[in-house]
């Protein structure tokens, strides 16, 4: 059976770990592109403009190989994306974002104190977090004559699924969107109503 379900953030999060005078603030949003995750970055780059690093970690989507990314900011390399990804991966979240930002103390952490100091921040700003459960959605457009709208409308209930918006104006044309895992199976039955053409529009 195909996932459709999938664990995140309900909203903008913060968390805080300090070390030997330096400070690591955490940033988490909830993400589901790379346009969201630059202007992410654009807004904590703003918030800590005198920061000496932004180190940040983002996954996207429910394939683990793809659509991720860990980078260090110029600290060495493996001690801030990595712990930060790290916690992602083992708290199983997606569509998720974690910035944390360093203030430097004045004493050096060493590559065990960095990695320790991430991980921390990261994990902090998810005990903040409200966790939620989010269900991948198919859009789509069901276009019908007039004639088919009892028909339509009777499979639509039967079968709770969510209408968006509705047009009536020469024909019937409705915005629904159906579950990941239940999407073809009721495409494929609604497809079977004269007239009716159903056409993809997006997965959120």
């Amino acid at each position: 059976m195909i996932k459709d379900t999938y664990q995140t953030i309900k909203n903008d999060t913060t968390g805080l770990y300090k070390e030997k005078g330096s400070k690591f603030i955490a940033y988490a949003r909830n993400i589901s592109s790379l346009e969201e995750v630059q202007a992410f970055l654009v807004y904590v780059k703003g918030e800590h403009p005198k920061a000496r690093h932004h180190c940040y970690a983002y996954r996207i989507g429910m394939n683990k190989q793809e659509n991720y990314r860990a980078n260090d900011d110029g600290e060495p390399s493996g001690t801030a994306g990595r712990p930060i990804i790290g916690q992602i991966d083992s708290h199983g979240l997606t569509n998720i974002m974690v910035i944390v930002v360093r203030y430097f103390g004045g004493t050096k952490l060493g590559v065990p104190g960095l990695i320790r100091s991430y991980k921390t921040a990261t994990i902090d700003v998810f005990q903040n977090a409200e966790m939620i459960t989010k269900t991948i959605k198919n859009f789509y457009q069901l276009s019908f004559d007039y004639i088919q709208m009892n028909k339509v409308m009777k499979f639509i209930k039967q079968n709770n699924i969510n209408i968006i918006k509705q047009f009536y104006e020469d024909s019937c044309r409705l915005d629904i969107d159906i579950s990941l895992s239940k999407s073809e199976g009721f495409i494929e039955e609604l497809t079977k109503i004269d007239t009716l053409v159903a056409k993809y529009l997006y997965t959120v």
